[in-house]
């Protein structure tokens, strides 16, 4: 679920809703919380993975031709 923040500062990059989210999910996941391990090694592990998921079909919709017409996925 996006997530919107009112005071911060617009990302203008490709796909910064869906970053912004991924990196909170995994900034509050029990992976680092409890775990104490680093988001990268809770990513490796799995966690937040539907996020990923979308994060990566945004980033590779980049690089398709037909997203001229269809726009980029995600968020």
């Amino acid at each position: 679920m996006p997530k919107y923040y009112e005071e911060k500062e617009e990302d203008g990059r490709a796909c910064a809703g869906v970053r912004e989210d991924l990196r909170q999910c995994l900034l509050e996941s029990p992976c680092v919380l409890q775990e104490n391990k680093s988001p990268k090694q809770c990513l490796r592990e799995g966690h937040c993975r539907s996020l990923q998921m979308t994060f990566f079909a945004c980033k590779r919709s980049m690089l398709d031709t037909r997203a001229r017409f269809r726009g980029r996925k995600g968020y």
